[in-house]
């Protein structure tokens, strides 16, 4: 009697639950079972809390990127915008005709450091030397390029017959002291005179009637005085604004070379055909004028 009262309690629970899940509300754990799933289980919100394709807190949608379609008839550059026109074409690299020249007298104590104009000047110190001299000026020669030539006295005295060629060549003269004295500015007005008056008597010496419109304080280490002293001997003080160190023995052929090249139009660059280092300078000097050619630079004398 007593199982039969329970199997009848068993019957009514059962159908009572029946009942109660047929009214249940469909997919009601949906939540739950989304809070369980792990990260990546559906896509990534482009906007931090809003699903991806539907709107943003700003009400606007966030749509997905569509790639464009390229355009009939358009062609590929063929190197990216942001190079260099050196580098995405084989055009030559000039000056614009109406390119304004820097002011000239940019440089220390108000030294020419620029031209003037879109020329570029080469500029040589520290000789005449017998074995780089007629090196630098054969070079020059084969290439009808004109350049200036800061000499130093004593070297002139001792090779009148390279300075002759200097000037029959076309190039111009500059003074460079008597022996690279480095101190010079700081001396009197008198031994400043004296000692430049030096420089020029020798270079007269060696090419008569030979004007010398320049000078420049070795190590630019300029001084108002030598400045002074200067232009009322007549020479303007020569600066520069392009130092390769082509005086320092630890600088390569290769880095003469590229910072010379860093020149622009109206650019004054210091060399030397008489220092210490002119093996590198010499096999830089080919290249550079390759390149300055190439660009259509004109080399002048100044």
């Amino acid at each position: 009697m007593r199982r039969f009262r329970l199997g009848l309690g068993v019957a009514a629970a059962t159908a009572v639950f029946l009942l109660l899940a047929g009214a249940w509300p469909d997919g009601a754990d949906r939540g739950a079972e989304r809070d369980a799933a792990e990260p990546g289980d559906s896509a990534s919100p482009s906007i931090a809390g809003a699903p991806a394709g539907e709107p943003s807190p700003t009400g606007e949608a966030d749509p997905t990127p569509v790639e464009a379609e390229p355009t009939d008839g358009a062609e590929e550059s063929s190197a990216p915008a942001h190079e260099p026109p050196s580098e995405r074409s084989s055009g030559d690299v000039t000056a614009e005709p109406d390119t304004p020249a820097r002011d000239a007298h940019g440089g220390p104590m108000g030294t020419r450091d620029h031209t003037g104009s879109n020329g570029v000047a080469l500029t040589f110190d520290d000789g005449p030397d017998p074995n780089w001299t007629p090196k630098v000026l054969a070079e020059l020669r084969e290439r009808g390029v004109k350049a200036t030539f800061c000499v130093i006295g004593a070297y002139a005295e001792a090779h009148p017959d390279l300075i002759a060629d200097i000037v029959h060549d076309g190039h111009t003269l500059c003074s460079h002291t008597w022996f690279h004295e480095l101190d010079l500015g700081e001396r009197s007005t008198e031994e400043i005179r004296a000692n430049l008056q030096r420089t020029e008597d020798a270079i007269e010496k060696a090419a008569p009637g030979a004007e010398v419109e320049y000078f420049r304080h070795p190590g630019g280490q300029w001084t108002d005085r030598a400045v002074e002293v200067a232009a009322e001997m007549g020479m303007e003080s020569l600066h520069w604004d392009i130092d390769p160190s082509d005086w320092d023995r630890r600088t390569t052929e290769a880095q003469i070379r590229d910072r010379v090249l860093d020149a622009k139009p109206g650019s004054i660059i210091l060399l030397h055909d008489g220092a210490s280092n002119q093996e590198a300078m010499f096999g830089a000097l080919g290249a550079i004028l390759d390149e300055f050619a190439r660009r259509e630079y004109a080399l002048v004398a100044l």
